[in-house]
């Protein structure tokens, strides 16, 4: 086992106990990467499998990434405030979400975008390359980037303010 690997492994086991050990959803700021860094650009796989550079859309446009899973409780009770963003603001701000590898493949995250019509670009974090980068707590986590690559907002939970958090991006 490399270093990288039982790295991730670590990191896949932290996401698993901040979803299991959640009472209260965490605000913003509380968790993550700090809002004012600069965005990470990564590169992941699409749920295809084709290998997607973050900075297809950091530093280009402001941009909402979702750090999701199709078993998500938090995930799904966020998704109505997601598709209503995106109805508002999608044609100024790229929505992407990040399905974390845990329990899931990229065909089931295909599958459950299609069957909810997640208005997300969809990408599949298989080596943790973006959890790693976004310290990511667990999922539900959302980070705004403004448009030129800051972080603006982090937050958790199924009741995030959404329209908020982008209206500052968009500042």
């Amino acid at each position: 086992m490399t270093i990288r690997s039982r790295r991730f492994g670590a990191v896949l086991g932290l996401l698993a106990a901040g979803v299991l050990l959640l009472g209260a959803p965490l605000r913003a700021q509380e968790a993550g990467i700090p809002v004012g860094s600069a965005a990470p650009v990564v590169s992941v796989e699409d749920v295809d499998g084709k290998r997607v550079d973050l900075g297809r859309w950091i530093g280009k446009q402001p941009v909402v990434l979702e750090f999701w899973a199709t078993w998500c409780s938090n995930c799904e009770a966020l998704e109505p405030a997601m598709k209503a963003a995106h109805a508002r603001y999608g044609d100024r701000v790229a929505f992407v979400g990040i399905a974390v590898p845990m329990n899931q493949s990229p065909r089931r995250v295909k599958a459950y975008a299609l069957r909810h019509a997640l208005p997300l670009s969809l990408l599949y974090d298989r080596e943790g390359a973006a959890i790693d980068a976004y310290q990511v707590p667990a999922t539900s986590y959302v980070v705004v980037v403004d448009a030129a690559g800051k972080v603006v907002y982090t937050g958790l939970g199924g009741d995030q303010d959404l329209v908020a958090a982008i209206e500052k991006a968009l500042r």
